[in-house]
């Protein structure tokens, strides 16, 4: 936090939510890591938590594409010194563009260099703009960067744009946008039992943060993380209408494994969906179809130089 962030030394910043890292970000977060490289003093990237549309937006049901620890994780590959996570509040939102960047980044900060787009707005209202925060820098003494229009625009993405992606079931274009696939995090929880009985054992997964974004129901190809083992597998997602679940369960059945992972956490990758969510008249029918599911998966891991 904001508080307990105690510089020896000025840092190069950047500022944003970030929601996604998706490649267009990682774009500015390589040229900020660059930067302070060249300059010998750290980098620092100050994100909020909440999002600022959660706070702001009443009728937001916004549900966002990393959670907090997925983001801190692939933020940290980039190589950034420091990520700051500022609460996100009306209060917050209240401060003028000129009380922000006093208050926060120059007295708590001590930026040198702000690195930002050149279309970026800060401060009450969205007032303030690129040029605004240049002549902010002029008066308190650090350096703006501003990241050109065609820099950004060449990489035409966006988190709203890989949010339609995953609602859409596209994970080929979530993966060209993302520079990796999607992925969800969650830990495996006791279930009934019932996949097991018809020899297709599943791990219930429990994702804690309500505000993840779910893919569709469905069936689907995914790769799974397991402490250090990458495993193969297909995950259903839904209701479970053939036994007339009530809740919506996320399980995984992973090839070629029988362990007790428990308690364990599990990270899983979306490769594609196989199908839709459907009722089968028993158990039986929706034996038969899982086998054929299974085989579909196998194929589409050979094609993809997956397995």
């Amino acid at each position: 936090s904001i508080k307990n962030y105690n510089p020896d030394s000025k840092c190069i910043l950047t500022i944003g939510t970030f929601d996604g890292v998706h490649i267009g970000h990682k774009k500015i977060i390589k040229s900020l890591v660059k930067l302070a490289k060249s300059k010998k003093i750290e980098s620092t990237i100050l994100t909020f938590f909440p999002h600022p549309r959660m706070v702001l937006q009443k009728e937001s049901n916004l549900k966002l594409i990393d959670t907090l620890d997925e983001k801190k994780n692939l933020l940290n590959k980039l190589g950034v010194d420091n990520l700051i996570v500022h609460p996100f509040s009306k209060a917050f939102s209240r401060l003028t563009s000129l009380e922000f960047c006093r208050d926060f980044l120059v007295n708590q900060l001590r930026i040198d260099t702000l690195l930002i787009g050149y279309d970026h707005h800060f401060g009450h209202n969205r007032e303030a703009t690129s040029k605004d925060l240049a002549a902010m820098g002029q008066t308190y003494s650090f350096d703006v960067r501003i990241i050109p229009a065609q820099d950004i625009s060449s990489i035409t993405v966006s988190s709203t744009k890989v949010r339609k992606a995953i609602k859409s079931s596209d994970f080929m274009l979530v993966k060209k946008f993302l520079g990796r696939y999607f992925e969800l995090t969650g830990i495996v929880i006791k279930g009934d039992g019932i996949g097991r009985t018809i020899d297709f054992p599943t791990a219930n997964i429990k994702v804690e943060e309500s505000y993840k974004l779910i893919p569709l129901s469905g069936v689907y190809l995914v790769l799974v993380k397991c402490k250090h083992n990458l495993l193969k597998g297909m995950m259903n997602i839904g209701m479970r209408p053939t036994i007339n679940g009530k809740c919506q369960s996320l399980e995984v059945h992973l090839f070629n494994f029988n362990k007790d992972i428990y308690d364990q956490k599990l990270k899983i990758l979306f490769i594609e969906k196989i199908r839709d969510e459907q009722k089968f008249e028993s158990l039986d029918a929706l034996k038969k179809q899982l086998e054929k599911d299974k085989e579909i998966s196998k194929r589409s891991l050979i094609k993809r130089g997956l397995h």
